[in-house]
């Protein structure tokens, strides 16, 4: 008896952001598989998929978009789903990976729940994880199984290239954004600046700056971030910019979390451009003028095929996900 070797692709979402999952779909030529999510009355998930998945390669794409619990909730059960129904191998896809801040006891009594996500995701079945700029890349170091970790640079990096002059500054508003500040500041052939910023005691959403560490003097500065929550940090990093003479200030990061009171501070700020990914959805009441998405659909895409063929994911940024 002769045995051929037959690969297989399938690709399902979960029900947090369809229209990414449909876009990366797009992009591979291939039809997304139907996982017939359902509640019951008591809010109890349930998935059944339409088609055999004995002996496929199965990729769950699901963003930790609010509900994160619900999000979180709905891949585990996917993956289970998966697994049981005799997947050979099953990657998780997360754009953006929920609980990614809680990466480290800050203080006593408190949970590494970044930790806890790794650990329910491998319990489900998951053979691999695939995320978008991780809030902290030790978080690859939770895992017992290989993780890729993908970034937006590319992307966001494209919408600088459009920008005239050679004033541009790239300013980290935090110090742990320094590292990937500067990488923005070598592919772009820009200067780099630091905001020093401290946190009130006792609060997780407010933020003051301090001062200014580089020449933004009559420049525009462009202040790059993992994720805009609140936006305290960057609304708070652009003002003292502009008190320090800076000509424009722009705000860009991956992931546009855009809890209240977000985009009434960004609206309300000296910021004239805030650029993020779609990662995350962003509900339409939510789309202010100066709000700009760009997608991460290919780059995910290009990750995805990179898996299941067995090739190098890294080549595909150059190398430059490694050290985000």
């Amino acid at each position: 008896m002769e045995l051929l070797s037959h690969r297989r692709l399938a690709l399902v979402t979960g029900r947090s952001h369809t229209s990414l999952a449909e876009e990366i779909a797009a992009y591979m030529k291939v039809v997304l598989s139907e996982a017939h999510l359902r509640e019951f009355a008591n809010g109890e998930m349930h998935c059944r998929y339409d088609s055999s998945m004995r002996g496929t390669d199965v990729f769950i794409i699901q963003t930790h978009s609010r509900n994160v619990n619900d999000a979180l909730m709905e891949q585990l059960i996917m993956i289970d789903a998966a697994k049981r129904a005799s997947a050979k191998r099953i990657t998780a896809i997360c754009p953006y990976y929920g609980y990614s801040r809680q990466d480290r006891k800050a203080t006593g009594r408190e949970p590494i729940t970044a930790k806890l996500v790794a650990d329910m995701l491998q319990v489900a079945g998951a053979d691999r994880v695939v995320s978008v700029d991780l809030h902290s890349g030790q978080i690859q170091g939770f895992f017992d199984i290989p993780f890729d970790h993908l970034t937006a640079l590319p992307v966001l990096e494209s919408e600088l290239h459009r920008v005239d002059g050679d004033d541009l500054v790239v300013v980290a508003p935090d110090a742990g954004r320094v590292k990937v500040a500067e990488r923005y500041g070598q592919h772009l052939g820009a200067d780099l600046a630091v905001v020093h910023k401290r946190r009130s005691k006792g609060s997780i959403n407010e933020v003051e700056a301090l001062q200014v560490v580089g020449d933004v003097e009559g420049r525009r500065c462009v202040i790059v971030d993992d994720m805009i929550d609140t936006a305290g940090t960057i609304c708070a990093a652009a003002e003292l910019l502009t008190d320090r003479g800076a000509s424009d200030v722009w705000a860009m990061a991956t992931h546009p979390v855009l809890s209240d009171p977000a985009i009434q501070r960004l609206d309300k700020s000296v910021i004239s451009k805030v650029i993020v990914t779609n990662t995350l959805p962003i509900p339409s009441d939510k789309m202010i003028p100066k709000l700009h998405v760009v997608s991460v659909a290919k780059l995910i895409a290009d990750a995805i095929e990179a898996v299941f063929l067995d090739a190098s994911v890294s080549e595909i940024f150059g190398g430059d996900n490694l050290a985000l």
